[in-house]
């Protein structure tokens, strides 16, 4: 085989990354709406989330392989890492949102290609390829035209604890996904990998889930129910799939740049659901998030692409 014909599936692998993670952000773009509709506790929301996802993917997904894959050394201590920094980080936005606002709460969560490009090189020894810092400011700017002129209409919440944990969520959002990228080097299954995540955050926020539940709240409201189903089966299940394979075939500092599709994402949901027209702001920061998306994906460091790929298992 030719160096013509080897290097064709590794574009085929890249470009099919692209899109996975590209549509895993889409679908997710409509988190904070549902959340904020729902009655639940944030971390009762998690649980509910998080279970759910699991269930539906180890119905589908659970062998006995997947025991062997977990008891390979180092990866149990990295899934345990994952599911600690993801229920965290999950818990701190969904409280961020109740505490500011989704805008504000997207804002400092979509921080996250800010700290994975610094973090990067000296945790998981990538380069930074120079084209993420151009991508990364023009995908800031278009998620700042999509969120801050309706946010300067309202009257805002600006909440210290809320801010704060919204930034948070945001630092924690790029351990997780350098995580995910770790054990995704190391061969793991992406159904595996969601699975576990999904178990460990139930496990981990579910007496808390209950204290603020049914102790010192009032329980759980049918739209809690529809909620969670929502967000397990189509933002977890289908979504975080989506998201573990992608991740898998891309550079890892590329994956949250392409994460500001999910708040363009929310006002089309807006529009589909309740007739909400977006505004001229919506379309120009649309326009960015797309132009970063493209330059990340037509003028990303080849060589660092290749050498990436190259170390990755066969799904």
């Amino acid at each position: 085989m030719g160096p013509a014909s080897g290097a064709g599936p590794d574009m085929t692998k890249l470009r099919r990354g692209y899109a996975m993670v590209a549509v895993s952000f889409v679908v997710m773009g409509s988190i904070g709406a549902v959340v904020d509709w729902a009655q639940a506790p944030a971390s009762m929301l998690v649980v509910l989330r998080m279970g759910i996802g699991a269930l539906v993917l180890a119905a589908v997904f659970a062998r006995r392989p997947m025991l062997a894959e977990i008891r390979r050394p180092g990866i149990p201590r990295l899934l345990l890492a994952m599911g600690a920094i993801d229920a965290v980080t999950l818990l701190l936005f969904f409280s961020s949102v109740r505490m500011t606002n989704v805008a504000i709460a997207m804002f400092l969560l979509f921080l996250s290609p800010l700290w994975v490009a610094l973090l990067a090189p000296p945790i998981l020894g990538a380069k930074t390829d120079r084209i993420v810092w151009p991508a990364f400011g023009i995908a800031l700017a278009g998620l700042a035209c999509i969120i801050v002129p309706p946010a300067v209409g309202d009257e805002l919440d600006l909440s210290l604890l809320g801010l704060i944990a919204a930034l948070l969520s945001g630092i924690g959002l790029a351990g997780f996904m350098m995580t995910v990228n770790a054990l995704r080097a190391r061969g793991l299954r992406s159904a595996t990998i969601v699975i576990v995540e999904g178990v460990l955050d139930a496990v981990i926020l579910l007496p808390l889930a209950v204290w603020q539940t049914w102790v010192t709240g009032s329980g759980l409201t049918g739209r809690d129910i529809v909620a969670g189903l929502f967000l397990g089966t189509v933002c977890t299940a289908f979504a975080y799939l989506l998201l573990t394979e992608g991740m898998g075939f891309i550079p890892v500092q590329h994956v949250p740049i392409l994460g500001y599709l999910e708040p363009l994402a929310a006002p089309l949901y807006a529009f589909v659901l309740v007739g909400e027209t977006p505004g001229a702001w919506t379309l120009i920061g649309g326009l960015f998030i797309v132009g970063a998306g493209t330059l990340l994906v037509l003028k990303g460091k080849a060589a660092g692409t290749e050498e990436a790929l190259a170390e990755l298992p066969v799904p």
